[in-house]
């Protein structure tokens, strides 16, 4: 079943028709580079050009009794075009149409995968700078650490994905590649000028060295590439998985109208969009890990990898296609809380001031040990009594040796903390 967030494009580029189309289309460009070498006549490849088709309940009730995908497809091919059927295949093994054709439709998957990641970039950034400005704690360990702002998280979010972007892109570019040099490679029985035609012909280009296939690790790179953007989709999910939380509650995944979180307690908003993308993330992963247990093959080649890519090409490709556009849809709709922000950052006291004032201490010429110390039981105060931290060194006569209260209150200003956002705004989206 494709997945409802899927476009009907991926589903539909792994589909028994268009693989076998796929199929036909790399045998009929290596027709008509034979045709133009003069080993097949012109008349000839207008027949086989016009008849050239295929029957896909007919191929499944051939490959029954054959057992095998490839003679099948061009027995039923050959049922369509008659006597001069003999052309088609000449000089070919069958991974040179396999591997080729699959080429075909890696580059398509990637094209659109490609389109995926640039409209969710558009929606991070929209995010970015509607929040670029709005202050929110800083979490290391799941612990305050100092101040940033919303938009700085989702910033991040959008130059993890153009790293994705330009992953993608090249992913694209290793696995466009063609192969038509015969039983292991050698172009024993059709001219290298032929691949070179045939690639020309589909927008790839010729496997400098092959055996009987194509090398996977280019298929690994490519998978394991759909495994990184996967990864990034997980990182923002668990990032909004955490941040909706009862206790935290600072951004909601959407809920629409109609929908129920559980069917025990009424109250209950799951972030399940999320947690469905955490989930299939793991899939992906291990996906590409079956990718890179295919490139080692026995000499020449054995079919090892073959049942492997049946399952694990399409099913990433269409995941990483679901994900990116139900992430999409999440990150568009989500509901930010400001206010919620703001409060929870007051839960610790402000502490999140720590190092400043620790720095402002040495300033005054205290060892940083000496400063650490005075500091640290501050705040150890300030958490067991739950007392503001501003307060408790206001009151503290050894701080005040070194700063006067004025100094202290400047220290606890949030601005101070915000001040290079727009800085790396531009460092990351222009001016």
């Amino acid at each position: 079943m494709i997945p409802r967030y899927t476009r009907p494009e991926m589903g539909k580029l792994w589909n028994l028709e268009n693989k076998y189309q796929k199929w036909l289309d790399v045998e009929i460009a290596v027709c008509e580079a034979w045709a133009e070498l003069g080993e097949i006549p012109v008349d000839v490849l207008k027949v086989i050009k016009k008849k050239a088709d295929f029957d896909i309940k007919e191929i499944a009730k051939i490959e029954k009794v054959v057992k095998h995908d490839v003679i099948a497809f061009l027995t039923s091919v050959a049922h369509h075009i008659g006597s001069e059927s003999r052309f088609i295949h000449k000089g070919l093994t069958s991974s040179d149409i396999l591997d080729t054709a699959l080429a075909l439709q890696l580059k398509e998957a990637a094209d659109l995968i490609i389109k995926d990641i640039k409209g969710l970039m558009d929606v991070i950034k929209a995010q970015a700078y509607k929040y670029k400005d709005t202050p929110m704690i800083g979490r290391s360990h799941g612990v305050h650490a100092e101040p940033t702002t919303f938009g700085l998280k989702c910033a991040l979010w959008h130059e993890d994905m153009r790293r994705n972007l330009f992953r993608m892109r090249h992913a694209k570019d290793i696995i466009s590649i063609g192969k038509l040099s015969g039983a292991v490679g050698t172009f024993s029985n059709i001219p290298p000028d032929i691949e070179e035609r045939v690639c020309k012909k589909l927008g790839l280009k010729p496997e400098p060295v092959a055996t009987q296939v194509v090398q996977r690790d280019r298929h690994a790179e490519y998978l394991t590439t759909l495994a990184l953007i996967a990864a990034s989709i997980d990182k923002i999910a668990i990032e909004i998985r955490h941040l909706q939380r009862t206790e935290v509650m600072e951004v909601e995944e959407p809920f629409v109208a109609g929908q129920r979180g559980s069917s025990a307690m009424p109250h209950k908003r799951n972030p399940v969009g999320c947690e469905n993308l955490s989930g299939l993330a793991r899939l992906v992963r291990t996906n590409a890990l079956a990718s890179i247990e295919n490139i080692a093959l026995w000499h020449e080649r054995d079919i090892s990898h073959s049942s492997v890519e049946r399952v694990i090409i399409p099913d990433s490709t269409i995941l990483v296609d679901y994900m990116l556009n139900r992430l999409k849809g999440i990150l568009d709709g989500l509901h930010v809380y400001p206010k919620k922000m703001k409060e929870n950052m007051a839960k610790s006291y402000g502490l999140y001031n720590s190092q400043r004032v620790m720095l402002a201490l040495i300033d005054k010429g205290l060892s940083r040990d000496a400063a650490y110390d005075i500091v640290q039981r501050n705040a150890m105060a300030s958490w067991k009594k739950g007392i503001a931290f501003k307060r408790l060194l206001l009151k503290d006569k050894e701080v005040k040796e070194y700063l006067t209260s004025k100094e202290i209150t400047d220290i606890f200003d949030l601005e101070y903390y915000l001040k290079n956002v727009d800085y790396i705004f531009t460092r990351i989206f222009g001016k």
